[in-house]
């Protein structure tokens, strides 16, 4: 088995990320590393995966370099070690806590937990990156109820998570067809109604909006997302941004002010990210 792996710029990331995904479209294991750097990884048999220049020309500018490594059959098993659950804490306001888990673990049969099973494998998003547990973190601190739109849904975590709390209607836009099918997939397993569909915020116009919004996005995609704004110019209630770092968490917030009105009413931070709650 071949792992073949892109290291690009963190600022390129997303760019780079949805030109990968159409030489790999089931998808690709990202990493951060030291340095600014977030790592894509591919697996697949000699001659299955991507070839180089396919890659190379994929990544463009982003390219920092490119590795390949051959590794154990059993890196599925491998792979599956590395996905483990993820537990946050209940909020000030009290109610459950959640648990996101891979299928292959077992539930813990707690009371005090909300269990969301999340199949890493379909698309991105698993609840164990900082990014995705700041604002699950965050979502536990609402008062569930009324719509919610999750723009960038990836593998649906956040969406899902919003449905079993307790908010309806729940949507989940991403610009990838993958992603969308994933949400729709995740969402079945857990018994939740969460409408999903394709949605590009660079050149679709605003998204829809709703009372609560969740945008786990990276900086250049939530200041287009301030900047145009929602559907008929609605302005949500509460509005969680992730996707930062944690110096660019001012000029986020800066921005949702600017043109929403929004206020920041807490911040989160984890490693090298944050995650913001802005309220009306």
């Amino acid at each position: 088995m071949i792992r073949l792996a892109l290291r690009v710029r963190r600022e390129d990331a997303e760019v780079a990320l949805a030109e990968l995904l159409e030489l790999a479209p089931s998808g690709v294991e990202e990493r951060e590393l030291p340095g600014g750097l977030v790592e894509y990884a591919i697996y697949g048999p000699p001659g299955e995966v991507p070839a180089l220049p396919d890659l190379r020309a994929a990544a463009g500018g982003a390219l920092v370099e490119v590795v390949t490594e051959e590794i154990p059959d059993d890196w599925h098993e491998r792979w599956k070690a590395f996905h483990r659950p993820v537990t946050v804490t209940p909020g000030a306001r009290g109610g459950p806590g959640l648990r996101v888990r891979p299928p292959w673990e077992a539930p813990t049969g707690d009371p005090g937990l909300e269990e969301l099973v999340i199949d890493p494998g379909q698309a991105f998003g698993t609840g164990a990156h900082d990014t995705t547990r700041l604002c699950l973190e965050l979502l536990l601190e609402l008062e569930p109820g009324g719509a919610c739109v999750d723009v960038g849904c990836g593998s649906g975590v956040l969406a899902i998570a919003a449905a079993r709390l307790g908010w309806a209607p729940v949507l989940g836009l991403d610009h990838e067809a993958e992603s969308v099918a994933a949400t729709e997939a995740n969402a079945a397993e857990n018994a939740v109604a969460v409408r999903a569909r394709r949605y590009d915020l660079l050149f679709d116009g605003p998204p829809p909006g709703a009372p609560t919004v969740l945008a786990n996005l990276l900086r250049p995609l939530l200041l287009q997302l301030a900047e145009q704004g929602f559907e008929d110019g609605t302005v949500p209630r509460a509005l969680i941004a992730s996707g930062l770092l944690a110096h660019e968490a001012d000029e986020v917030a800066a921005a949702f002010a600017a043109r929403l009105g929004l206020r920041e009413a807490a911040r989160r931070g984890g490693g090298e990210w944050a995650a913001l709650l802005l309220v009306s």
